[in-house]
């Protein structure tokens, strides 16, 4: 995992994934700029704030980034505790203008998305994630979401399952167009600061099923290597997958 002369940006990188991301990158050699809305708790070549909910604050920020990118690692998110429209907002469509913003700077690099394992169910609902996917913009995919209104109860999942959908679906249009790489990472539960608002997202009889048939929760830097990776020239046939880093939890409903 060769990381050497390379700049990457990591969205989220005060905390949690992103963090040890960022971390696990600068070992391996890469100059990396860190996003977020708060201060980073970690060493960085740069740092620029921003709101990853807000088309505007996302378009200031980039102007800050360089010109050149080898990887974008989309690990800022929200939980699904937040409204619909947040969590909306920051997983799936700002995200995605971020990462459409700098396919220029891209060109031949990598996009590694944080996705999840209760994104699993993408399939169920391909049609309208494919429809969501081909909105242009910012603006256009929060008109489709009011048009097509998410349930609070399950928004997280929703739009986990979106980004799944759109990385594979517009990752095969990058590669083929730009030769970048774009591909999703699903963690199980991971011990980051907002793991308590799963469990009340998800509810206490679903997690005590689910603790009976795992190990336990990841720690973050479980997580990072196979991002970093994803990131490296070794994955630079590697494009549109979406990998379970879960401690077996997708192998366990085969």
């Amino acid at each position: 995992m060769n990381l050497q002369g390379k700049t990457l940006v990591v969205t989220g990188a005060s905390s949690g994934i992103g963090s040890e991301v960022a971390r696990l990158a600068r070992f391996h050699g890469a100059r990396v700029i860190g996003m977020d809305r708060n201060d980073p708790m970690v060493s960085l070549a740069g740092f620029v704030r921003v709101d990853m909910a807000d088309p505007a604050s996302i378009d200031a920020a980039i102007d800050a980034l360089p010109s050149r990118i080898d990887a974008l690692v989309n690990c800022a998110g929200v939980s699904g505790m937040a409204d619909p429209d947040l969590v909306a907002r920051i997983n799936y469509l700002g995200l995605r203008h971020l990462t459409e913003a700098l396919a220029a700077n891209l060109k031949g690099g990598a996009v590694v998305n944080i996705a999840s394992i209760l994104g699993a169910e993408w399939p169920k609902r391909l049609d309208a994630h494919k429809a969501l996917a081909a909105t242009a913009g910012f603006a256009e995919g929060a008109a489709w979401l009011k048009a097509h209104p998410v349930p609070q109860e399950t928004c997280y999942q929703y739009f986990k399952e979106a980004l799944i959908v759109w990385t594979k679906t517009r990752g095969y249009e990058l590669f083929m167009q730009h030769d970048i790489r774009m591909n999703s990472v699903a963690p199980g539960p991971v011990m980051t600061p907002i793991l308590g608002e799963f469990v009340q997202m998800l509810g206490e009889e679903r997690v005590a099923s689910d603790a009976a048939r795992i190990k336990r929760p990841a720690i973050p830097d479980e997580i990072a290597p196979p991002v970093v990776f994803l990131c490296s020239d070794a994955a630079r046939w590697v494009v549109g997958i979406n990998l379970p880093v879960d401690g077996g939890i997708d192998a366990m409903y085969v």
